[in-house]
């Protein structure tokens, strides 16, 4: 049992995201901003536990199920490359690793597309625990130099003013990147507030019987079953091909 892998939504023994959260993920609805920065889930039930199960307690597999929901649910278009907002250096120590790393690497890896690090934050304190009007200020971030023509896909974990992904989209532009489409795996309540919802595929959720299909609760174990023995690979729709020009 020291060594089980435990789910990241409900911390029960099994695989990184079980057949109940997965499907809990699924009913939830995708948001994007005003500003163009989208996000797969709202950050409350059972995303929230995926998520700072990635971001605090090391559940680094829930990576790769995060990052082929942001890339099933969102359009994405064609992008030449993945990269992401790093997290303060101190963090990233203190973790071992950067999340918005991982889930950048897991996105490029669904799509198919390299992932590169295009941009560094300047020093300054993380904004893990400000208020939203410290939030707005936003962190500091310096890119490499970019050319006109080249897509980037701007990756972070959480939004939560949108500060962060716009001060990091803002230097890449800066930089001279022609294109930057940011995504987000979770936008916080007062994010959504900003944001309406974007378009997407409706998944049953409840038990039978049951007609709602819009809160992102746990199914039971047996509905959870049902959906599983049922559905098929071929109702997912795949991510649109990405265009493969090579990154600078």
């Amino acid at each position: 049992m020291i060594f089980a892998t435990l789910c990241a939504g409900c911390n029960q023994p099994g695989t990184a995201l079980c057949n109940r959260c997965r499907f809990s993920l699924a009913s939830a609805s995708s948001q994007f901003t005003e500003t163009g920065i989208m996000a797969a889930l709202p950050f409350e039930g059972v995303a929230r536990q995926a998520v700072h199960g990635l971001k605090y307690r090391n559940r680094r597999q829930v990576a790769r199920q995060l990052a082929r929901l942001m890339v099933r649910r969102l359009r994405v278009g064609k992008v030449d490359v993945v990269t992401w907002a790093p997290t303060s250096g101190a963090r990233a120590r203190s973790r071992g690793y950067d999340q918005a790393e991982l889930l950048a690497r897991a996105v490029a890896a669904e799509l198919g597309v390299p992932c590169r690090r295009l941009l560094y934050r300047c020093h300054g304190v993380s904004q893990t625990g400000h208020t939203r009007a410290q939030r707005l200020q936003g962190p500091a971030f310096r890119a490499r130099a970019g050319r006109s023509q080249l897509r980037v896909l701007l990756v972070d974990d959480v939004v939560t003013t949108g500060a962060t992904l716009s001060a990091a989209r803002n230097a890449l532009l800066r930089a001279g990147v022609g294109t930057v489409h940011c995504l987000a795996a979770a936008a916080t309540p007062s994010a959504l507030q900003a944001m309406r919802p974007a378009s997407r595929r409706v998944v049953a959720m409840a038990s039978v019987g049951s007609s709602s299909t819009s809160t992102p609760r746990i199914p039971t174990l047996s509905a959870a079953d049902t959906l599983v023995s049922t559905s098929s690979r071929k109702a997912v729709r795949p991510a649109s091909a990405p265009s493969l020009a090579k990154a600078s």
